[in-house]
């Protein structure tokens, strides 16, 4: 089953590695791999969310998912999305742009001999509307979950009392506009960055609230119900197509921060194209597919608890990167997940031999 699941994976991973060494030698090589583990490390979170999205739909979708989603992953938020930004933000067509991207100044400077701006230079220029429309959007689906009453809760002193505050009903979009509030007045550095940073963030904001309204409005009546066989109907037709869609809007937002912090590393598209696209996502793709046939978000309950909480972390993160000031190091943002995961993971096989050992006592005849 395991080999199965990632045999695309390794085979789209030994092809990228053979068009990496074509592209640029040992050099561009060693960059593709570097931004691989950088993509995997900062989405396993988004792969957990991913599974749990992914149980609730038919065969079909999940392989829908895993090809014409992977297309959408790796042409459009990987190389096409920084060039739309360039052509967005410094008005050059994305076909100028690319050639922008492919003939760097030389050393990698931020700027030609003539003065003119490189193309990493525009990417970076562009961040604070990046980081604050993708900053909102995974606040207000960490938000949805925090506040939202579940049966089984991980951090109990914190969940409990965020369960009954969000009772009230429209918490998370009143704590939401808040925190865009906050950040637009406070991290800013003119009116005018003030403005952009507002916009994009309520324009995440609204993004979220739209895709998961008509994940809402086409979800079939009984796919939170649950069968004699314990395991959810399968969103079809309609369902499924709107369900699909917020994965791919999911995955395009953790991709604003991999785009962004790639560029640290490298300015050519191609490697960071085979890099964060091909191998990166196809990976965080295949853990996602692994994760619903192994049923492990059942087994290991506290795992989309821990995946929430590293996306509350990376929101704020985000949020934060606005302001020059607080620029946080990708190797942090990655071990939030990891810790958090990592914790959530550990908690639930304390949990599962808890439950074992209580069921053992009550099954041990008595003398």
């Amino acid at each position: 089953m395991t080999l199965r699941t990632f045999r695309i994976s390794l085979v789209v991973t030994a092809a990228a590695l053979v068009l990496g060494y074509l592209h640029g030698g040992l050099t561009a090589l060693f960059l593709l791999v570097v931004l691989a583990v950088l993509e995997v490390s900062l989405s396993f979170d988004n792969a957990i969310i991913n599974a749990a999205v992914l149980k609730q739909m038919s065969p079909f979708w999940q392989k829908m998912f895993l090809t014409v989603g992977i297309v959408i992953a790796v042409f459009g938020m990987r190389l096409v999305f920084p060039l739309l930004i360039v052509w967005a933000t410094a008005g050059l067509d994305p076909v100028r742009a690319m050639k922008l991207a492919l003939n760097p100044p030389p050393h990698h400077a931020l700027e030609f001999p003539d003065g003119s701006p490189s193309y990493e230079k525009l990417i970076l220029a562009a961040h604070p509307q990046i980081a604050a429309f993708g900053g909102m959007f995974l606040l207000m689906l960490f938000l949805e979950f925090v506040f939202h009453d579940r049966d089984i809760k991980w951090l109990k002193l914190i969940e409990v009392p965020f369960a009954r505050i969000g009772r009230l009903g429209q918490i998370p979009v009143m704590v939401g506009c808040g925190a865009l509030v906050l950040v637009g007045t406070q991290l800013t550095q003119s009116s005018d960055e003030r403005a952009t940073v507002l916009t994009a963030g309520l324009l995440g904001l609204m993004t979220y609230l739209i895709v998961d309204g008509l994940s809402r409005a086409f979800r079939p009546a009984g796919i939170d119900a649950v069968t004699a066989d314990a395991h959810p109907v399968p969103a079809v037709g309609k369902a499924a197509f709107t369900l699909f869609l917020y994965l791919e809007v999911l995955d395009a937002t953790f991709s604003f921060d991999g785009v962004t912090g790639a560029f640290a590393i490298t300015s050519d598209p191609v490697v960071i194209t085979l890099g964060l696209g091909l191998v990166g996502a196809m990976f965080v793709r295949s853990i996602t597919i692994y994760l619903v046939h192994q049923e492990a978000l059942d087994r290991y309950v506290y795992l989309e608890h821990g995946a929430h909480w590293a996306i509350g972390a990376l929101a704020v993160i985000m949020l934060l990167s606005i302001n020059p000031d607080y620029e946080i190091p990708e190797s942090v943002t990655a071990s939030v997940g990891v810790v958090s995961i990592g914790a959530a993971f550990a908690w639930s096989v304390l949990r599962n031999r808890r439950q074992a050992r209580s069921v053992s006592l009550r099954l041990e005849p008595l003398d």
